[in-house]
């Protein structure tokens, strides 16, 4: 049984000023196994993100099913971490306090913070240390640059140790080296955590370098048109993205986003 699972689903946006509905995602299918490496590429506007948010619980599919771990999905998930394009890191708290952040929301850990503050900083370290934070927990925000303040957004993100980790384009703002730079980071901390991840992205050498299967959507009504597996050997360094076989797959998926387009 897949951990996540998609079964024909819509989704339909009703305008409020003229009531008129649009279709973004139509009959989406998705399969997706415990601690698998997801990406999911398409055209602009072709609901990508929209997927991500029905697989969080933050909306419900007009039609179809969505289920995590064998429950249907009717609301919004705690077992999910989340980063986006920004890191939107709170400006008045230092880097620890940030990542913190859903140990104050998200229970157990809620409940617990008070009594396991020591334990919970040790936790924020030790992420820290994994992403090549040492010795910046008490930073402001503002005081790192914003590839440092991406990975202190991955730590956010996995400090509550969730079974699925979504991700919208995280390093889209980002210059190219620190971006590619970060890849390595991703793929360490996803080797070392091993839960489920579900990358949105424009870059394709990026979800080439990332994940094990790659889901490519056609343009509005989003929906699957080809699903790849990557068979390339892990861990995968910046000198594998110059390989015959890689190229080969990046070029692979920009014919079929070619089709997707005119689909």
């Amino acid at each position: 049984m897949a951990f996540i699972e998609l079964a024909g689903v819509d989704l339909a946006y009703t305008a409020r000023s003229t009531g008129a509905n649009t279709l973004a995602v139509s009959g989406a299918n998705v399969d997706i196994a415990y601690g698998e490496f997801v990406s999911i590429v398409g055209p602009s506007g072709c609901g990508k993100s929209t997927l991500l948010k029905l697989i969080a619980g933050l909306m419900r599919p007009s039609r179809g099913n969505v289920r995590v771990d064998g429950s249907e999905v009717q609301r919004p998930l705690k077992t999910v971490g989340m980063a986006f394009q920004n890191a939107t890191l709170l400006p008045w708290r230092n880097i620890r306090d940030n990542v913190m952040l859903p140990l104050e929301i998200v229970e157990p850990y809620r409940s617990t913070q008070r009594q396991d503050r020591e334990k919970n900083h040790e936790r924020v370290e030790m992420l820290l240390a994994k992403v090549g934070l040492s010795g910046f927990a008490d930073r402001m925000p503002w005081e790192l640059s914003g590839g440092m303040q991406q990975r202190a957004q991955l730590c956010r993100a996995l400090i509550h140790e969730p079974s699925i980790l979504l991700l919208d384009e995280p390093f889209a703002a980002l210059d190219t080296f620190t971006r590619e730079e970060l890849w390595g980071v991703l793929q360490e901390l996803w080797s070392f955590r091993k839960c489920t991840i579900i990358l949105i992205t424009h870059e394709l050498r990026e979800a080439v370098f990332l994940a094990d299967t790659i889901h490519i959507m056609s343009a509005r009504p989003g929906h699957i048109i080809k699903t790849s597996k990557i068979d390339l050997p892990r861990p995968r360094t910046l000198e594998s993205t110059f390989d015959p076989k890689f190229v080969d797959v990046v070029h692979d998926l920009r014919h079929h986003i070619g089709k997707g387009k005119q689909s």
